[in-house]
């Protein structure tokens, strides 16, 4: 596709990441409603609270577009652009009260993301990377770090001691042939790609909620982000994630992790 995304789309979802994360400050520190899934994990009155808020603007602003939110069930996927909501990405950091928790957003045109936003709403930090527009965090136009060898890369393996152990040899190749880890099962991770902080992110157990606004975020800031099968990320992805900060660098992890 690769077009450049409608300007409109791009100031639509920082108005919609404005709403996301005045309530996640207005509930910062109070104490959450928590029940739990059907899967096991967690779901507080933020998280339903936050969501129910984006829908319901997305459905005012743009009434063909779909919905696809962790909480609450999908509308209209088969439209030609799909809003993807993460209201509380990290919620069991927020029920114990870390600072690592946020939102993410996607839009998604057919297979792709073409928009991607995540914020830490108490630092304020947020992260935009949309097609056509590059990856911003505030005024700063962000791209990652020149890094194409493993040996020289600062490596996250997300989710190594937590939900994705099951794949420890794996991940662990690419643990012993990097210069330095990055210990932090957190979105905010992939933000540092972008700027050029981090090199090269791979986990597994990734929904689509979890990984599109990430994807179009280090994608746009000239990263490379697939499966573990070298595929683009896209709506019925696998849930492996491969994010580095250069062609080069992907292509050799992604060796490791065959």
């Amino acid at each position: 596709m690769n077009q450049t995304c409608p300007a409109e789309f791009v100031a639509f979802a920082h108005h919609l990441g404005d709403i996301a994360c005045d309530i996640l400050r207005a509930r910062a520190g109070l104490p959450p409603q928590v029940e739990i899934k059907g899967d096991g994990s967690p779901v507080t009155d933020t998280d339903k609270a936050v969501e129910q808020a984006v829908r319901a603007e997305i459905l005012r602003a743009y009434p063909t577009h779909g919905i696809h939110g962790e909480e609450f069930p999908p509308v209209r996927l088969d439209a030609e652009y799909v809003w993807v909501i993460d209201p509380l990405d990290g919620t069991k950091e927020y029920v114990q009260g870390l600072p690592l928790f946020g939102f993410l957003l996607g839009l998604m045109q057919g297979e792709e993301t073409i928009i991607g936003l995540a914020e830490q709403p108490l630092l304020r930090h947020r992260w935009l990377g949309a097609t056509g527009h590059g990856t911003t965090r505030g005024s700063a136009q962000l791209h990652t770090r020149s890094c194409r060898s493993l040996a020289e890369a600062v490596v996250s393996t997300m989710g190594y001691d937590t939900f994705a152990r099951a794949h420890h040899d794996r991940l662990s190749r690419l643990r012993l042939n990097h210069r330095k880890t990055v210990i932090a099962d957190s979105f905010y991770v992939f933000g540092l790609l972008a700027e050029g902080r981090v090199d090269l992110i791979a986990s597994d157990g990734f929904a689509l909620h979890d990984y599109a606004a990430l994807d179009a975020i280090v994608r746009n800031a000239g990263g490379t982000v697939t499966d573990w099968a070298g595929k683009p990320l896209g709506r019925h992805s696998n849930g492996t994630v491969l994010a580095a900060a250069t062609a080069e660098l992907h292509a050799e992890a992604l060796v490791l992790l065959g």
